[in-house]
Protein backbone atom coordinates (compact mmCIF):
# COMPACT_ATOMS: atom_id res chain seq x y z
CA UNK A 1 0.00 0.00 0.00
CA UNK A 2 2.27 2.91 -0.86
CA UNK A 3 4.68 2.16 1.87
CA UNK A 4 1.32 2.72 4.41
CA UNK A 5 2.20 2.13 8.09
CA UNK A 6 -0.74 0.60 10.01
CA UNK A 7 -1.23 3.93 11.83
CA UNK A 8 -2.24 5.62 7.99
CA UNK A 9 -4.96 2.93 7.23
CA UNK A 10 -7.21 4.85 8.80
CA UNK A 11 -7.12 7.98 7.12
CA UNK A 12 -7.11 5.75 3.70
CA UNK A 13 -9.97 4.06 4.80
CA UNK A 14 -11.51 7.36 5.65
CA UNK A 15 -11.15 8.69 2.36
CA UNK A 16 -12.15 5.87 0.75
CA UNK A 17 -15.84 5.84 2.43
CA UNK A 18 -15.52 9.76 1.79
CA UNK A 19 -14.84 8.79 -2.07
CA UNK A 20 -17.67 6.24 -2.31
CA UNK A 21 -20.58 9.22 -1.90
CA UNK A 22 -22.66 9.43 -4.80
CA UNK A 23 -22.05 12.86 -4.25
CA UNK A 24 -18.02 12.80 -4.64
CA UNK A 25 -19.11 11.09 -8.41
CA UNK A 26 -16.28 8.97 -8.09
CA UNK A 27 -16.78 7.25 -12.00
CA UNK A 28 -16.88 10.71 -13.29
CA UNK A 29 -13.91 12.19 -11.37
CA UNK A 30 -11.53 8.98 -12.61
CA UNK A 31 -13.08 8.60 -15.77
CA UNK A 32 -12.67 12.30 -17.67
CA UNK A 33 -10.49 13.40 -19.69
CA UNK A 34 -10.18 16.45 -17.54
CA UNK A 35 -7.55 14.73 -15.61
CA UNK A 36 -8.47 15.81 -12.13
CA UNK A 37 -6.76 14.45 -9.12
CA UNK A 38 -8.22 13.50 -5.73
CA UNK A 39 -6.99 15.71 -3.15
CA UNK A 40 -7.18 14.39 0.61
CA UNK A 41 -7.01 17.47 3.23
CA UNK A 42 -6.79 15.89 6.99
CA UNK A 43 -7.87 17.10 9.94
CA UNK A 44 -7.70 16.30 14.00
CA UNK A 45 -5.50 14.81 16.52
CA UNK A 46 -4.73 12.13 13.47
CA UNK A 47 -2.43 14.13 11.96
CA UNK A 48 -0.27 14.38 15.23
CA UNK A 49 -0.15 10.90 15.53
CA UNK A 50 0.80 9.99 12.26
CA UNK A 51 3.30 13.11 11.70
CA UNK A 52 1.92 14.56 8.77
CA UNK A 53 3.58 18.00 8.50
CA UNK A 54 1.15 21.16 7.65
CA UNK A 55 4.13 23.82 7.39
CA UNK A 56 7.11 23.92 4.77
CA UNK A 57 6.40 22.00 1.37
CA UNK A 58 2.83 21.56 2.83
CA UNK A 59 1.45 20.59 -0.86
CA UNK A 60 4.43 19.07 -2.10
CA UNK A 61 4.58 16.03 0.11
CA UNK A 62 5.72 17.04 3.33
CA UNK A 63 6.50 14.26 5.16
CA UNK A 64 5.72 10.27 4.95
CA UNK A 65 2.53 10.07 6.28
CA UNK A 66 0.44 12.85 3.50
CA UNK A 67 3.28 11.43 0.79
CA UNK A 68 1.81 7.23 1.39
CA UNK A 69 -1.34 8.08 2.00
CA UNK A 70 -2.29 10.40 -1.15
CA UNK A 71 -0.51 7.50 -2.97
CA UNK A 72 -2.13 4.84 -1.28
CA UNK A 73 -5.65 6.39 -2.63
CA UNK A 74 -3.61 6.29 -6.31
CA UNK A 75 -2.58 3.02 -6.01
CA UNK A 76 -6.21 1.98 -4.91
CA UNK A 77 -7.55 3.01 -7.95
CA UNK A 78 -5.10 1.63 -10.06
CA UNK A 79 -5.54 -2.06 -8.63
CA UNK A 80 -9.00 -2.42 -7.30
CA UNK A 81 -11.32 -0.44 -9.38
CA UNK A 82 -8.98 -0.82 -12.84
CA UNK A 83 -8.51 2.86 -13.32
CA UNK A 84 -5.46 3.11 -15.42
CA UNK A 85 -4.50 5.20 -18.28
CA UNK A 86 -5.69 4.47 -21.42
CA UNK A 87 -8.61 2.37 -19.96
CA UNK A 88 -10.78 3.97 -17.60
CA UNK A 89 -8.75 6.62 -16.74
CA UNK A 90 -9.30 9.07 -20.02
CA UNK A 91 -6.90 11.94 -18.72
CA UNK A 92 -5.68 13.97 -21.54
CA UNK A 93 -2.92 15.68 -19.48
CA UNK A 94 -3.65 15.13 -15.71
CA UNK A 95 -0.98 16.54 -13.05
CA UNK A 96 1.50 15.60 -10.97
CA UNK A 97 -0.85 15.28 -8.32
CA UNK A 98 -2.10 11.80 -9.05
CA UNK A 99 0.90 10.31 -8.04
CA UNK A 100 -0.07 11.90 -4.41
CA UNK A 101 -2.25 14.86 -3.37
CA UNK A 102 -2.79 14.88 0.48
CA UNK A 103 -2.00 17.47 3.05
CA UNK A 104 -2.82 18.27 6.77
CA UNK A 105 -4.15 21.86 8.33
CA UNK A 106 -2.17 23.81 10.44
CA UNK A 107 -4.23 23.93 13.25
CA UNK A 108 -2.32 24.71 15.97
CA UNK A 109 -0.84 28.07 14.16
CA UNK A 110 -4.23 29.92 13.85
CA UNK A 111 -7.12 30.60 15.37
CA UNK A 112 -9.61 29.88 12.79
CA UNK A 113 -11.82 26.85 13.21
CA UNK A 114 -10.45 23.51 10.86
CA UNK A 115 -12.02 22.63 7.77
CA UNK A 116 -13.14 19.55 8.95
CA UNK A 117 -15.33 21.79 11.95
CA UNK A 118 -16.80 24.12 9.24
CA UNK A 119 -17.46 21.21 7.23
CA UNK A 120 -19.88 19.34 10.32
CA UNK A 121 -17.25 16.98 11.79
CA UNK A 122 -17.28 17.97 15.77
CA UNK A 123 -14.61 19.30 17.52
CA UNK A 124 -11.33 17.04 18.60
CA UNK A 125 -12.13 14.24 15.65
CA UNK A 126 -10.43 13.07 13.28
CA UNK A 127 -11.64 13.78 9.75
CA UNK A 128 -10.72 13.78 6.21
CA UNK A 129 -11.95 15.62 3.33
CA UNK A 130 -12.20 14.13 -0.08
CA UNK A 131 -12.10 16.94 -3.01
CA UNK A 132 -11.70 16.52 -6.95
CA UNK A 133 -8.93 18.96 -7.82
CA UNK A 134 -7.08 20.05 -10.94
CA UNK A 135 -3.60 21.26 -10.13
CA UNK A 136 -2.68 24.16 -7.19
CA UNK A 137 -2.19 27.44 -8.50
CA UNK A 138 0.45 29.62 -6.55
CA UNK A 139 -0.19 33.14 -5.96
CA UNK A 140 1.49 35.56 -4.11
CA UNK A 141 0.90 39.28 -2.47
CA UNK A 142 3.51 40.51 -0.28
CA UNK A 143 3.20 44.25 -0.38
CA UNK A 144 -0.17 44.62 1.14
CA UNK A 145 -1.77 43.55 5.22
CA UNK A 146 -5.21 44.48 3.74
CA UNK A 147 -7.43 41.30 4.35
CA UNK A 148 -9.38 42.46 0.77
CA UNK A 149 -5.93 43.12 -1.16
CA UNK A 150 -4.77 39.86 0.13
CA UNK A 151 -7.90 38.02 -1.19
CA UNK A 152 -8.63 39.97 -4.16
CA UNK A 153 -4.87 38.24 -5.40
CA UNK A 154 -6.62 34.46 -4.65
CA UNK A 155 -10.23 36.25 -6.63
CA UNK A 156 -8.01 36.91 -9.68
CA UNK A 157 -6.58 33.65 -9.95
CA UNK A 158 -10.65 31.81 -9.08
CA UNK A 159 -11.61 34.25 -11.85
CA UNK A 160 -8.84 33.39 -14.49
CA UNK A 161 -9.45 29.69 -13.54
CA UNK A 162 -13.34 30.37 -14.90
CA UNK A 163 -12.30 31.88 -18.00
CA UNK A 164 -8.73 29.17 -18.88
CA UNK A 165 -11.19 25.89 -17.80
CA UNK A 166 -14.30 26.44 -16.39
CA UNK A 167 -16.87 28.60 -15.90
CA UNK A 168 -19.26 26.81 -13.79
CA UNK A 169 -18.80 27.42 -10.25
CA UNK A 170 -18.03 24.35 -7.61
CA UNK A 171 -15.47 23.69 -4.30
CA UNK A 172 -12.37 25.91 -4.97
CA UNK A 173 -10.00 25.00 -2.19
CA UNK A 174 -7.46 27.55 -0.59
CA UNK A 175 -4.48 27.23 1.02
CA UNK A 176 -3.10 30.11 3.71
CA UNK A 177 0.09 29.99 4.70
CA UNK A 178 0.97 31.44 7.77
CA UNK A 179 2.47 34.66 7.06
CA UNK A 180 -1.00 35.77 4.82
CA UNK A 181 -2.92 33.89 7.71
CA UNK A 182 -1.84 36.34 10.52
CA UNK A 183 -2.68 39.46 8.31
CA UNK A 184 -6.16 38.07 7.75
CA UNK A 185 -6.42 37.29 11.04
CA UNK A 186 -5.43 40.26 13.19
CA UNK A 187 -7.85 42.16 11.08
CA UNK A 188 -10.49 40.09 12.90
CA UNK A 189 -11.44 37.73 9.54
CA UNK A 190 -13.03 34.36 10.16
CA UNK A 191 -12.77 32.00 7.34
CA UNK A 192 -16.92 32.51 6.80
CA UNK A 193 -15.32 36.34 5.95
CA UNK A 194 -13.15 35.13 3.71
CA UNK A 195 -15.68 32.55 2.02
CA UNK A 196 -18.78 35.63 1.48
CA UNK A 197 -15.69 37.98 0.27
CA UNK A 198 -14.51 35.45 -2.78
CA UNK A 199 -18.25 34.39 -3.06
CA UNK A 200 -18.71 38.18 -4.40
CA UNK A 201 -15.26 38.89 -6.15
CA UNK A 202 -14.77 35.38 -7.80
CA UNK A 203 -16.88 35.72 -11.25
CA UNK A 204 -16.91 36.68 -14.61
CA UNK A 205 -19.18 37.89 -17.30
CA UNK A 206 -19.73 35.12 -19.94
CA UNK A 207 -18.84 37.40 -22.46
CA UNK A 208 -15.09 37.52 -21.01
CA UNK A 209 -14.65 34.21 -22.59
CA UNK A 210 -14.25 35.65 -25.71
CA UNK A 211 -11.27 37.22 -24.51
CA UNK A 212 -9.51 34.00 -24.25
CA UNK A 213 -10.28 32.33 -27.51
CA UNK A 214 -13.76 31.16 -26.50
CA UNK A 215 -16.65 33.67 -28.20
CA UNK A 216 -18.04 31.14 -30.44
CA UNK A 217 -20.21 29.79 -27.11
CA UNK A 218 -20.86 33.21 -25.96
CA UNK A 219 -23.71 33.97 -28.36
CA UNK A 220 -26.18 35.75 -27.02
CA UNK A 221 -25.52 35.05 -23.44
CA UNK A 222 -22.76 37.85 -23.11
CA UNK A 223 -24.32 39.39 -19.73
CA UNK A 224 -24.71 36.55 -17.64
CA UNK A 225 -22.81 36.12 -14.67
CA UNK A 226 -20.93 33.60 -13.51
CA UNK A 227 -19.52 32.70 -9.91
CA UNK A 228 -16.90 30.68 -9.10
CA UNK A 229 -18.49 29.59 -5.94
CA UNK A 230 -22.50 28.17 -6.06
CA UNK A 231 -22.33 29.81 -2.47
CA UNK A 232 -19.94 31.07 0.24
CA UNK A 233 -20.18 27.48 1.95
CA UNK A 234 -18.77 25.96 -1.60
CA UNK A 235 -15.24 27.12 -0.39
CA UNK A 236 -12.25 25.15 1.16
CA UNK A 237 -10.38 27.54 3.78
CA UNK A 238 -7.08 25.63 4.76
CA UNK A 239 -4.21 27.13 6.72
CA UNK A 240 -1.06 25.61 5.63
CA UNK A 241 2.12 25.70 4.59
CA UNK A 242 5.59 27.58 5.63
CA UNK A 243 5.55 30.30 7.79
CA UNK A 244 7.31 32.89 5.57
CA UNK A 245 6.77 34.61 2.38
CA UNK A 246 3.62 36.09 0.81
CA UNK A 247 2.37 33.23 -0.97
CA UNK A 248 -0.75 31.07 -0.74
CA UNK A 249 -2.80 28.63 -3.34
CA UNK A 250 -6.29 28.26 -5.21
CA UNK A 251 -6.96 24.45 -6.23
CA UNK A 252 -9.58 24.89 -8.21
CA UNK A 253 -11.88 21.86 -8.85
CA UNK A 254 -12.58 19.38 -11.79
CA UNK A 255 -15.52 20.48 -13.72
CA UNK A 256 -18.02 22.87 -11.79
CA UNK A 257 -20.73 21.03 -8.99
CA UNK A 258 -20.92 17.86 -10.97
CA UNK A 259 -18.45 16.48 -8.04
CA UNK A 260 -18.73 17.54 -4.70
CA UNK A 261 -16.51 18.11 -1.57
CA UNK A 262 -17.35 15.28 1.13
CA UNK A 263 -15.68 15.05 4.65
CA UNK A 264 -15.69 11.86 6.63
CA UNK A 265 -15.16 11.28 10.09
CA UNK A 266 -11.95 8.72 11.00
CA UNK A 267 -12.71 6.30 12.97
CA UNK A 268 -16.57 8.19 14.92
CA UNK A 269 -19.55 8.00 13.74
CA UNK A 270 -20.88 11.66 13.30
CA UNK A 271 -24.52 10.67 12.24
CA UNK A 272 -25.37 7.62 13.63
CA UNK A 273 -28.13 7.15 15.76
CA UNK A 274 -28.19 6.41 19.80
CA UNK A 275 -28.98 2.84 21.04
CA UNK A 276 -32.20 2.19 21.94
CA UNK A 277 -33.32 0.93 25.22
Amino acid sequence: MAGCLPMHFPVVAAAWQAMMKDEFLLHGVTSSTGGCAILVIVNGPVRLEIGANPGFNALANSDRATTVIGRALRLGLINLLDVRPGGIDRTTLGHPGKFSYCLAEDEEDTGWQPLSFVRGIPEGVSAVTVMAAMAPRQIMNEWTTDPREILETFAAEMRANQLHYSIYGGNYAIVIPKQLCEHIERAGWTKRDIADFLYERARVRRAEWADVGKGSIVRNRGTRIHTALESPDHLLVIAAGGPAGGFGAVIPPWMGSKTKAVTAAIGACVDCEPPKG
